[in-house]
């Protein structure tokens, strides 16, 4: 099962993002997401799974949006949420992977058991930071990822 990872869209949606995610069976954004037509050309390619980010705060269409999401996909268990910090202490039972976004670094790092991925910022680029998604792949009850850096 191939899950595309996107964050940090601040409005922009580029077309080598929604290039890289073509194929996936799921898609997930971790915040900051700018427009809700971003969301409904994401859900155009796979069903979705999204949180909010502190810029989506106060935004009429975003009010509905989760903080935080816990999701099974396949036999893997996904804990979603914008903020590194807001991570709880103590992950809800059978968690595997931590995405997040926020710090607009792309991040793919085992820790403590968990699989954290920061896919970066897939919008307008912020200082020098690379402009990314990533792909979570799951097999049985591996996961794995990668970074996609994007050529804009």
């Amino acid at each position: 099962m191939k899950i595309g990872l996107i964050s940090d869209t601040h409005g922009l949606l580029r077309p080598e993002a929604l290039a890289a995610l073509q194929g996936c069976e799921h898609i997930v954004h971790a915040g900051d997401i700018g427009k809700p037509e971003i969301l409904d050309a994401l859900r155009s390619l796979a069903p979705l799974t999204v949180v909010r980010g502190n810029n989506d705060e106060g935004l009429d269409w975003a009010t509905e949006l989760p903080h935080q999401a816990t999701l099974q996909l396949g036999s893997v268990g996904l804990y979603v949420v914008h903020e590194l910090a807001h991570v709880p202490a103590q992950l809800p039972e059978g968690i595997r992977v931590v995405v997040t976004g926020h710090s607009h670094k792309p991040l793919i790092e085992e820790r403590d058991g968990h699989l954290w991925i920061n896919p970066g910022s897939a919008g307008p680029r912020r200082f020098k930071l690379p402009i990314s998604v990533a792909r979570l792949h799951i097999e049985e009850s591996s996961a794995h990822a990668e970074l996609v850096m994007l050529a804009v």
